[in-house]
């Protein structure tokens, strides 16, 4: 059964990335198929999307990660840098586990295909 996960680690302090509002987006669409906000430990508490749901095209996740770090009392330029960041990624396989972590400072951000 596919599925799709993320989770935020916060590389500025070394911890997870608590509290980041995350909606994801199927390719071409305004409004978003999922919203959520990660967890104590950065996750989302449920996979974003599973089973039937998951289906072979193009996503956008994207991250809330400015208000997150003003959250913190980092003071960020205005506009922020880094305000929001979008991941944009295609699932070829929708019987498989996508995982798409984000590992986010003020000023950079990596991200890869996780398991």
């Amino acid at each position: 059964m596919g599925r799709l996960t993320t989770h935020v680690l916060d590389t500025a302090h070394g911890c997870p990335g608590a509290g980041i509002g995350v909606s994801l987006y199927t390719d071409g669409n305004a409004a978003p198929l999922v919203t959520a906000r990660t967890n104590s430990v950065g996750r989302i508490d449920a996979p974003l999307l599973e089973g039937e749901a998951l289906k072979v095209g193009r996503y956008r996740l994207v991250f809330e990660t400015a208000a997150y770090f003003l959250g913190k009392g980092v003071i960020l330029a205005d506009p922020p840098f880094l305000d929001s960041i979008e991941i944009a990624f295609g699932v070829a396989d929708a019987g498989a586990h996508y995982h798409v972590p984000l590992l986010v400072s003020p000023f950079s951000y990596s991200t890869y295909r996780g398991s």
